[in-house]
């Protein structure tokens, strides 16, 4: 005699003939869990005891391919009503899986009259995919959608303005900075990267926080100015990817141009938004402890540019892509570390 266990529940016993039967009408399966009523420690399958007595075990079909599919039915192929919409919105989990898995095919069809329209809509939709992650992890009640939404799009108006109508990184001494980063000397090339192309864009992108400070009805805990710098930054890396895409991964190989252009929707953007939202949590700091906002927003700045200059110097090599994961442990840990930093600041 055998119990038959499944999903946690005992069924039987069941004498091995019994079993035998349940099994070839398909009641029970082979593989459901089973053992023996004087031993019930010894748990093992269902097919291991009936082979163990010697029984072949052998599923009937029922009936022909023609005689099951009738038996199955059509509500279990098309089921009533799948398409009707008061049915579809039922379930928000379709809707958001069809939203994710087929808008780059929707945008690419009707957005591709051109290079620059096609890869800008593109990157709007991994932009919104990041924007509702960070929203999931780092909302706070403070949080508007407004806010969120004009600080995305009037960032990218400013930074086209910054650097495609003022040309800012050619004006001079910040030009001579950026042209360090060309240097075959290391250290040179460092210093290009943190204080001309780190200190630039974390400036530009950190701005937009200064604004919503000055907006703001009531002080802003930490955690929120961090979402707004998070979504600075993948509005930054947005308008950056597209401009790349236009430009330098055209002179790329197809392998190094695919790699490239994947990584400006992506992993790119990402590393904006966390550089950002650095900046965002020591802004935040500086707003609730303006005795200490000359450092704060030094810090806010500086290690920001700092990681980025160091990220941009060593591209995609080891120790590149350690410091990018580092870049996330330290915005973390910031976070983590915010009460206690809270405490110290206000004696």
């Amino acid at each position: 005699m055998y119990y038959v266990i499944r999903n946690g529940r005992q069924f039987g016993p069941y004498s091995a003939d019994a079993l035998l039967q349940y099994v070839e009408d398909g009641k029970i399966l082979k593989r459901d869990a089973a053992c023996p009523v004087s031993n019930p420690g010894d748990i093992r399958t269902v097919g291991w005891f009936l082979r163990s007595d010697g029984m072949n075990v052998k599923v009937r079909h029922a009936g022909s391919i023609v005689e099951q599919l009738k038996d199955i039915g059509s509500e279990l192929i098309v089921p009533r009503d799948v398409f009707l919409w008061k049915e579809i919105k039922k379930d928000s989990r379709l809707l958001w899986l069809a939203l994710l898995g087929l808008a780059p095919a929707f945008l690419i069809r009707f957005f591709s009259a051109t290079p620059v329209v096609t890869f800008y809509v593109i990157s709007l939709y991994f932009s919104i995919i990041w924007g509702l992650f960070f929203f999931h992890f780092f909302k706070t009640p403070q949080i508007q959608t407004k806010t969120t939404v004009g600080l995305f799009f009037v960032l990218q108006v400013f930074v086209f303005v910054i650097w495609d109508v003022l040309r800012l990184p050619a004006w001079p001494g910040i030009s001579q900075l950026y042209g360090l980063v060309y240097s075959e000397n290391i250290v040179a090339r460092f210093a290009g990267f943190v204080f001309g192309v780190g200190l630039l864009e974390e400036s530009v992108k950190a701005l937009p926080l200064f604004l919503i400070l000055h907006r703001a009805k009531e002080p802003y805990i930490p955690q929120s100015l961090v979402f707004y710098g998070l979504m600075s930054g993948i509005a930054f890396g947005v308008f950056e990817g597209v401009q790349y895409q236009m430009t330098v991964n055209t002179g790329l190989d197809y392998s190094n141009a695919f790699f490239m252009n994947v990584a400006r929707l992506t992993s790119l953007p990402f590393l904006h938004a966390i550089w950002a939202g650095m900046a965002g949590y020591f802004i935040a700091f500086a707003n609730l402890y303006p005795k200490y906002r000359m450092s704060l927003y030094f810090l806010a700045i500086f290690i920001p540019a700092l990681i980025h200059g160091g990220y941009d110097t060593m591209g995609w090599s080891l120790p590149g892509l350690l410091l990018t994961l580092m870049s996330v442990v330290l915005l973390m840990s910031y976070l983590k570390q915010g009460v206690n930093y809270q405490s110290k600041l206000s004696k």
